[in-house]
């Protein structure tokens, strides 16, 4: 924990806002929070928006790689050929490619999102679970036309820069044809999600100051707004001319979902007249391979300064009706539509090969040194998700709206109404942060945006009483276990599945597979849980490049940020992992890394994800490897449950979790192969770093498994499972042991005990269970001095001696100084995992050292002179800036950074296990297997001496 004296010195990548615009128009936007705030990420919107660069792999890497990527290449066509999407694949690119210009995205969690571009542009559209279009809808804009008093001063332009491919073509009807006069050099962009600030300081009128804000409902502890698929922009206006100005903006919008679906046909625009002066056009769009309706609305809100008028329809092509151009003319001589257009009733269905449109304008005179504010609002109503494989859902926010069409209307009217009430909760969450001076300055900005990805990574938001009205038995929180209701282990021997011949919770003699979820009324059915309680089933995409749902190897990572923010879906998460470490699928699947068969989901194994496909009910999209033998994930969840515990002070979750962390952490058992209560690592990439492969003892998994016993031990005498506390406490103190005897080198631990040529490798995440232990108010797994000897090798070489500290910390370095390069991971820099690195270094005392790890992602990531990774920061990049997996969840480890300058009281606070204090057992009676029972628990039980027994 920092102390309040606590100083960072380092270089604070300080960009005021007074180096971006005027200090005259600061001072004039200094009102209704118009003004951009000090603390933001900025550009200019002439900003040259560079092409990214893509991650190649080594001959020698293609070499070792050739038999998975045939098998690959078969699976992405074999998928394919059903009309599904495989949850890896390399082989196909998008026609757009990405670049540098990715900004804040729109609305709330969980109810598809877009995203909008630095310079204006909407792009990145996730309407449709697990689908990303990035390219942008170019007709999707905000302009703005001028007039002043006597007429002899009029402008006209698009409110962003004209620098896009496709608008240099000669197509006198389409939107080339609009006023792309906008260049830029004046204009400025600042971000701090999940608001964003665009400054035209006197563009394209040099006498009109103009600030957009863009507002989105992202609002920590509010489970309700923070779901909605809306989004405001509030345009204030500041006149410093001598004449009066008629300004009309401009809101345009096409009835697209993204890629080329706005020309499938069947789509029709309706106006409508709202209540409290909101009036608009609602876009319905008819989808496309049997997916759900979408219903856009664009609004303005009229008020007794502003007239809002609409154009329901108009059309791209030279051969519609009323075309774009028709639009632009309109709006330049008469700065409104007619009046009577809301009267016109719904449009006719669009054709195929078609494109239409929707115009909303806002007038109003601005008196001579006058100001005025107008507001805009977007939302898109998508109430159901439907899975490719068939199970369909209601989205949360109908828990508030409803699934009719129309709801739409009611987001934009409400978005209209209540924007200053999120904005008020917003700077009251975020001012205690962005107000600390013992804080470097990027850090400020960073922690927030990067929380881009809960909104742009794919996130699913689903209401619980569509669950429920399923009847999806896989889904119910009461579906777990064992029918006895017992949570016994899994006895080592049965978990070396002979694929071929399971018994009858895995795949029949007949070849016929099953699929085991026994009821045992261990966890709370959400039909009985409280509404203010029942906040729905969440989802989000490892990343938009690696479509699978929970993946939670990386959710360790991530998870600080919904811990922090939004504990309730963080708890249903555990709770869903839970309920999977207590079933079993037994149908086959083929892992590609080997070509081998396998069952998909063996009980006591913690899945890899949710599912792709039909989540929840098909866990296990990841294929590449056979993930019930990695050895990271069941101490993962052992520590996330554990952390997760303590923070909160739920005990009834404790209560409904212990059996699946009982069973998670007597399945490792069979990975001791030496006895020495130490699990080892099978000579295969067995954890997240899946092309890296570890022998014998490893650093990470060893550290993770130390961590989750001793959490183990620490949950199980809180819950009242004094025994297997003494289990843990007993390996834990043989198991490090063991560790330190194989892998202490004396001044770090090597990466594995292994013989191979980087078996002496410094791994940056190698206290990666030490960064857990302390987050969870848990002992030292190790001495002080070793942990610390520890952080400060992986400071010297892995960090400082990639690019002197301007990048991250690479994941593997050579004691030699040397960049591993053994595999394609153990040479990258990850970003997620040099956030958790700089989070250990600040819980050991190290702030210094941490900041300055985390501030090369900054560097590399976000600044002006990076690689331009901002808002779709990857998984990592190679020591050349090369990324691999944009917009990836692991980077939201940031904010275990901040849960570790800001331990929360319960943590401090927290019981305090003495790991010394123990019964000593033999090594026959500390095996698991060997002492497999279980506790009844009831509420009574806590602190029961009763449940107790001896060996």
């Amino acid at each position: 924990m920092v102390g309040p004296n606590t100083l960072f010195h380092r270089r604070k990548h300080s960009w005021p806002p007074e180096e971006f615009i005027t200090k005259t128009t600061l001072q004039l936007l200094d009102f209704d929070s118009a003004a951009p705030p000090p603390h933001a990420w900025r550009r200019r919107l002439n900003c040259h928006a560079n092409i990214l660069k893509e991650f190649t792999i080594t001959f020698r890497e293609a070499i070792k790689m050739v038999r998975l990527g045939i098998r690959l290449w078969s699976y992405v066509r074999e998928e394919a050929s059903h009309g599904r999407k495989a949850p890896i694949d390399p082989f196909t690119k998008e026609n757009c490619k990405p670049s540098a210009s990715q900004g804040v995205p729109l609305g709330g969690m969980g109810s598809g999102s877009i995203s909008r571009g630095f310079r204006g542009e909407f792009k990145q559209w996730q309407i449709t679970p697990g689908t990303c279009d990035p390219s942008p809808m170019m007709s999707n804009q905000f302009s703005i036309f001028i007039s002043r008093e006597g007429g002899h001063k009029k402008y006209a332009s698009v409110l962003a820069p004209g620098q896009h491919g496709s608008l240099g073509k000669t197509r006198d009807k389409g939107i080339s044809s609009w006023g792309w006069n906008l260049n830029g050099q004046h204009s400025t962009y600042h971000a701090l999600f999940p608001r964003a600030w665009t400054v035209y300081d006197g563009e394209p009128d040099p006498e009109l100051k103009i600030s957009c804000r863009q507002i989105s409902p992202f609002i920590p502890n509010n489970y309700r707004d923070s779901s909605l698929p809306a989004a405001v922009f509030v345009y204030t206006l500041v006149n410093t001319g001598k004449e009066r100005a008629k300004v009309s903006l401009l809101f345009t919008w096409a009835n697209s979902i993204g890629g080329t679906s706005h020309m499938s046909g069947g789509h029709v625009n309706e106006p409508f007249i709202g209540e409290d002066g909101v009036s608009g056009v609602l876009l319905h769009h008819k989808t496309g391979k049997g997916n759900p309706p979408v219903t856009f609305a664009i609004s303005a809100c009229e008020t007794q300064n502003v007239n809002v008028t609409v154009l329901p329809c108009f059309g791209l092509s030279e051969d519609s009706s009323f075309t774009a151009k028709d639009m632009w003319d309109k709006m330049e001589k008469d700065g409104k539509f007619d009046q009577e257009n809301f009267n016109s009733g719904p449009s006719v269905p669009s054709t195929a090969g078609d494109t239409i449109c929707a115009a909303v304008s806002a007038t109003a005179w601005v008196e001579a040194h006058g100001k005025c504010t107008v507001s805009f609002a977007l939302s898109w109503s998508s109430p159901k998700v439907k899975f490719s494989k068939g199970s369909t859902y209601d989205r949360r926010y109908t828990k508030f709206y409803g699934t009719s069409p129309r709801a739409a209307l009611d987001l934009v009217h409400d978005a209209l109404t209540h924007y200053k009430r999120w904005e008020e909760d917003i700077e009251a969450w975020q001012n205690p942060i962005l107000r600390d001076d013992r804080l470097p300055e990027w850090y400020k900005f960073t922690l927030f945006n990067e929380l881009y990805f809960l909104v742009a990574g794919g996130t699913v938001w689903i209401d619980s009483a569509s669950i429920r009205a399923n009847g999806n038995s896989q889904l119910q929180q009461s579906d777990l276990g064992n029918s006895d209701g017992k949570a016994n282990g899994v006895d080592s021997k049965n978990q070396q599945n002979n694929h071929d011949n399971c018994d009858s919770n895995g795949i029949e003699s007949n070849g016929e597979a099953s699929v085991t979820h026994k009821s045992n009324g261990l966890f709370v059915d959400t039909s009985h849980i409280d509404d203010d309680d029942d906040v729905g089933r969440f989802l989000y995409l490892e990343g938009v490049e690696y479509v699978m749902w929970n993946t939670y190897d990386v959710h360790f990572y991530a998870s600080y940020a919904l811990l922090m923010l939004f504990p309730k879906i963080e708890l249903n998460i555990q709770r869903d992992f839970a309920k999977a470490v207590l079933s079993e699928d037994g149908r086959k699947v083929k892992f590609l890394a080997e070509g081998n068969l396998g069952i998909r989901k063996v009980r006591g194994a913690v899945p890899h994800d949710l599912g792709m496909h039909d989540p929840w009910n098909e866990m296990n999209a990841y294929n590449i490897h056979d993930t019930s033998k990695w050895k990271d994930l069941n101490p993962k969840f052992v520590l996330q449950v554990y952390r997760d515990f303590a923070a909160t002070g739920d005990y009834q979750f404790g209560i409904d979790v212990w059996p699946a962390v009982r069973a998670a952490m007597e399945y490792m058992e069979q990975f001791d192969r030496d006895n020495d209560d130490l699990i080892e690592n099978d000579g295969f990439p067995d954890q997240t770093y899946d092309t890296w492969t570890v022998h014998g003892v490893s650093a990470y998994c060893g550290c993770l498994w130390l961590a989750a016993l001793q959490a183990a031990a620490a949950m199980a005498l809180q819950i009242g499972d004094k025994f297997f506390a003494e289990l843990c406490k007993n390996k834990f103190l043989n198991a490090k042991a063991a560790l330190e005897a194989k892998l202490w080198n004396g001044t770090y631990f090597n990466y594995d005990s292994g013989a191979s040529s980087n078996s002496k490798s410094i791994q940056t995440d190698q206290l990666a269970g030490q960064w857990y232990t302390a987050s969870s108010g848990l002992p030292p797994i190790f001495e002080d001095s070793k942990i610390k000897s520890t952080l400060q090798k992986i400071y010297d070489f892995n960090v400082m001696k990639t690019k002197g500290g301007r990048m991250g910390a690479v994941n593997g370095m050579h004691p030699d100084g040397k960049v591993d390069e053994t595999c394609m991971q153990s040479r990258e820099i990850w970003t997620g995992v040099t956030y958790a690195a700089a989070a250990t270094m600040i819980l050991s005392g190290m702030e210094e050292q941490g900041f300055t790890t985390a501030e090369g992602i900054f560097t590399a990531g976000w600044s002006e002179e990076g690689f331009g990774y901002w808002f779709q920061t990857p998984e990592g990049w190679t020591m050349d800036g090369h990324y691999r997996s944009l917009i990836y969840m692991r980077p939201l480890a940031i904010w275990g950074m901040q849960w570790a300058l800001s331990l929360p009281k319960a943590i401090l606070d927290a019981p305090k296990i003495n790991m010394m204090d123990r019964v000593h057992m033999s090594p026959r009676s500390r095996r698991f297997s060997h002492n497999s029972r279980v506790v009844t628990h009831k509420a009574k039980c806590f602190g029961d001496s009763s449940l107790s027994c001896s060996c």
